[in-house]
């Protein structure tokens, strides 16, 4: 008889996802699951697909064929706003924050608490402070940053905290990261990969989508690579193999190594 762990459905499964535009095949048969608090490495060149996929499950883009499932149960992601009802946050390279507006209504933006009476539809800014000084606490920040202070006043690794409180806050089931440490300073990505581990330990998941293949074995369980719109290796164990060995499977030199994925803790 199986362990419950072992019966227990994935968090998200991506069943034969295939994308085209026009006569080029974005993705062809894709399958990828990420389980409950465990942190996926997505890597490949330019052009694998890893994009692609998943703008498919952000909700950036339809996919031409291919079935989502949450917990086992399957749904349709048709836009971002379905993903982010089904617990699905994804955070761009740019963070995705309005710049002249502060910390506090960037963590709220289009979710600001209200104040009573409702039918006045003033937003309640004590609490967005208060909830922001105790986010930007949890994931790291340890300068004093006042709540209305704008985003443009920050650094690189100040916004990309923001991006990754509010997936946090709005209890996001899958964190997306898409290239977050791209042009940053080591000690802000220090701080994003800090991030990404505090996310787990809160009992998130995470998708971490970087090109620089140090930070990926930095934080992840499990490496899955694409090529050309195909997985081509889904149960890399980081700790069982070597940066080396994975970008020979990422340029197509070798297999995947005979490695299977530990259980996240």
């Amino acid at each position: 008889m199986q362990a419950p762990e072992a019966m227990a459905e994935p968090l998200i499964r991506m069943a034969q996802i295939s994308k085209s535009y026009g006569n080029v095949q974005a993705l062809q048969d894709v399958d990828f699951e990420v389980r409950e608090r465990e942190i996926v490495g997505l890597l490949g060149d330019n052009g694998a697909g890893k994009s692609t996929l998943i703008k498919v499950l952000s909700g950036a883009v339809r996919a031409t064929s291919g079935k989502i499932y949450i917990r086992g149960q399957q749904v349709e992601i048709r836009n971002t706003t379905d993903a982010i009802a089904h617990g699905i946050e994804t955070i761009y390279q740019d963070s995705a924050l309005v710049t002249q507006l502060s910390i506090a209504r960037n963590l709220f933006l289009g979710r600001e608490p209200i104040m009573a009476p409702g039918f006045l539809n003033r937003m309640d800014q004590a609490a967005m402070a208060t909830v922001a000084r105790d986010l930007l606490r949890q994931v790291g920040i340890e300068k004093n940053i006042p709540p209305d202070t704008p985003i443009s006043a920050l650094s690189g690794g100040e916004r990309q905290a923001v991006a990754i409180a509010r997936a946090m806050h709005f209890d996001s089931d899958l964190i997306i990261l898409d290239e977050p440490t791209n042009n940053l300073g080591v000690a802000e990505t220090q701080g994003v990969l800090r991030f990404v581990r505090s996310a787990r330990d809160s009992g998130h998941s995470c998708i971490f989508i970087a090109h620089n293949i140090h930070h990926v074995f930095q934080v992840v369980d499990r490496i899955v690579v694409m090529r050309r719109g195909r997985v081509v290796a889904d149960a890399i164990d980081p700790r069982q193999t070597s940066v080396e060995a994975v970008e020979q499977v990422i340029t197509g030199m070798a297999h995947a190594p005979a490695s299977a994925p530990a259980r996240p803790g």
